[in-house]
């Protein structure tokens, strides 16, 4: 099965104190500056901001088109492995009193601990119908954005991808037309690469998500790239986090099937995997260079091994695509 790469991208290193972990702040504060980025405007406030569909163009968002019955942006914050909504307590608090009450800050929970070891399929189609769900209850939701930690990137991969509709009339109005000629009225204009549940997608932002697995060198860093540890970890990934282990692994595949990680490089019969990234106005990768030790930074910024620097600084790569 041929694969096309999965996302391009261009890199701006960004030196800070060694750590692995962002800032809540430093997000909010890119989300609402606005910047140029290329040709784009990075946008995610109410004040001064701007949306860009794929194609380029700008819509502006000022106080007159705000919703005040409720707000009009879901922004869904998925967690990692063997972790809780509760991960997000403060990054949802600072989102929140940054963004305003325009943004529905979601933390799922839908695959909580020992869940994130089913599988990313079964992961993203539990995150997906939460989703769902929420969007159903919030009648004034017009548009989407995503922020994924580590494995709940490719999670949210999966998710976008069962949400995806690639017209105006689909997804998240359960096929009735009547519904969707109605709510669509209200709605503001979107990306010709169609819907997220029905909702407009601006961002999907990930944070050290291991995108292409964790097979190969120094991809699993606690194993300090130790040829033999390497090669024994991938067949008894599976006894430790079971399905997911295979997955990231790559180790799933089926003499008429690729690993799920090589069919979500591109729209296949499990779903429209690039379709749905390319829906997004904005796409953004936040690597670590180094002091993660479970996620290399090959992975997590989807570049190839030549690509890489001899000598990695300290601080973490922001890639916009």
């Amino acid at each position: 099965m041929a694969t096309v790469p999965l996302i391009h991208t261009r890199y701006s290193y960004s030196p800070q104190r060694p750590s692995s972990s962002y800032s809540a702040s430093n997000f909010s504060s890119t989300f609402l500056s606005g910047r140029n980025r290329g040709q784009r405007k990075h946008s995610f406030g109410a004040q001064a901001m701007s949306t860009s569909t794929t194609q380029g163009s700008s819509i502006g968002i000022t106080t007159s088109n705000l919703n005040i019955n409720g707000p009009q942006h879901l922004l869904v914050l998925v967690h990692g492995i063997m972790s809780s909504s509760s991960d997000w307590a403060y990054t949802e608090a600072e989102l929140t009193r940054h963004l305003g009450k325009n943004f529905l800050i979601y933390a799922s929970s839908s695959n909580t601990y020992t869940k994130t070891f089913s599988g990313i399929d079964e992961a993203g189609k539990r995150l997906a119908d939460e989703v769902m769900q929420v969007v159903k209850k919030t009648k004034s939701l017009k548009r989407i954005s995503f922020l994924a930690h580590s494995l709940g990137g490719l999670f949210a991969r999966y998710a976008v991808a069962v949400l995806y509709s690639p017209d105006t009339c689909t997804s998240g109005h359960l096929g009735d037309p009547a519904n969707c000629a109605i709510e669509n009225a209200h709605r503001t204009n979107f990306s010709k690469g169609g819907l997220i549940a029905g909702l407009e997608p601006i961002n999907f932002i990930t944070l050290a998500t291991p995108h292409l697995g964790v097979r190969g060198k120094n991809q699993l860093p606690f194993l300090f790239g130790v040829t033999i540890l390497e090669k024994i970890a991938a067949p008894v990934a599976s006894l430790f986090v079971g399905r997911t282990g295979s997955q990231l692994f790559l180790t799933d595949g089926k003499p008429n099937q690729p690993p799920l990680l090589l069919r979500m490089a591109s729209d296949c019969e499990d779903g429209k995997f690039i379709s749905a990234l390319g829906a997004f106005g904005f796409r953004t990768v936040y690597a670590n260079v180094s002091y993660d030790h479970m996620v290399g930074w090959r992975t997590s910024s989807i570049r190839r091994e030549t690509e890489l620097a001899s000598k990695p600084i300290c601080g973490w790569i922001q890639a916009y695509c």
